[in-house]
């Protein structure tokens, strides 16, 4: 490694499969970007989309969209942004301003959305370059690792929680208790929700509890609807999972009016009731992520209430690592990749 030149985790073509540590050209930013030298990149699940060529991605490709650093190159034109502020950048890269869905200030839903990790080079590495329109600051009572996991699984079940029709004393469930889940039981707490955890097992209890759970249920062992009935039946249930046949069970649960919201997709279907969901007026909607602007509320909640990701840190040379035990489902709960030292 040079002056010139960073070290990323790279994916070599669409159907490589894994991570290549490589010595790249440290980026430039153009008119209307900036530069971010990276401290701490989350590894979210959604990166599989990148490692395994599951969406149209010109290649080589640095994955990564939970990211966190100081800006330390402001390209021309670029207003508003300063060198050496702390800034993170996630799913929501950018967007481009004209689209129908822009000019009525959707910007999550525009329909040329710019992904880190996707669209261009992501977080996998030491430096990033990105459109200022996608930056949020930091605050100062989160550290770097602390901040990065909030750009993706902070901010999405936190944004999705606050814009649903729960209300606080509302009975809330969470579905899993993992990468997403351990985050939506505290945001969910704190936000007032009678938050109830659902997930395999009891090994999870004492942890949900300790996060703010209200109340727990197995779902080896009950019938998941029932029991949420029993509490007067779910406002809200929060899927952070990725099998469509752990959400069926749920939604025997919503109370009149309910919704089960998604935010962890399933690659295969989701079989519905449709004739008992139309009987107490149920409804199916997903989440995702947010703006800039949303994460800046995502992480000010959490500094100011003391939501905090569980990570495990790997330095980034170890990027293969840290993306096999995030998938294998072993990460507790969020891995982190470190560029310090």
């Amino acid at each position: 490694m040079s002056d010139t030149t960073m070290r990323a985790a790279t994916v070599s073509s669409a159907n490589a499969g894994r991570l290549e540590m490589r010595d790249v050209p440290i980026p430039q930013p153009g008119p209307g970007e900036v530069r971010i030298k990276i401290e701490a990149c989350g590894v979210c699940h959604s990166d599989v989309l990148t490692v395994m060529g599951l969406m149209p991605i010109s290649y080589p490709r640095i994955p990564g969209h939970e990211v966190a650093g100081t800006i330390d190159a402001v390209g021309s034109g670029t207003s508003g942004w300063n060198v050496g502020e702390r800034v993170g950048l996630g799913w929501h890269g950018g967007h481009d301003g004209t689209c129908d869905r822009c000019r009525r200030g959707d910007f999550m839903t525009c329909r040329n959305l710019q992904i880190p990790g996707i669209s261009y080079d992501g977080g996998y590495a030491e430096y990033v370059v990105a459109p200022a329109v996608a930056l949020a600051r930091i605050p100062g009572e989160l550290t770097f690792v602390e901040a990065a996991p909030l750009m993706c699984a902070g901010i999405t079940t936190f944004n999705s929680l606050r814009h649903s029709a729960a209300r606080a004393g509302d009975v809330v469930a969470v579905l899993g208790i993992g990468g997403l889940g351990h985050l939506g039981v505290q945001y969910a707490a704190k936000m007032g929700f009678r938050t109830v955890a659902i997930a395999r097992g009891r090994d999870k209890e004492e942890l949900a509890r300790s996060l703010g759970a209200w109340h727990y249920i197995d779902s080896t062992t009950a019938d998941v609807g029932a029991e949420l009935m029993k509490l007067g039946g779910a406002k809200l249930a929060l899927s952070t999972v990725t099998a469509a046949d752990a959400m069926v069970p749920i939604i025997s649960g919503l109370d009149a009016d309910g919704q089960l919201l998604i935010v962890g997709a399933a690659q295969e279907p989701l079989p519905l009731d449709t004739a008992a969901m139309i009987r107490w007026r149920n409804s199916v909607k997903s989440w995702p992520s947010g703006t800039a602007p949303d994460s800046e509320d995502t992480m000010g909640f959490s500094a100011m209430t003391g939501v905090r990701a569980m990570v495990e840190t790997f330095p980034l040379e170890r990027a293969q690592e840290a993306y096999d035990r995030m998938m294998s489902g072993a990460a507790r709960f969020r891995a982190v990749l470190t560029t310090a030292g």
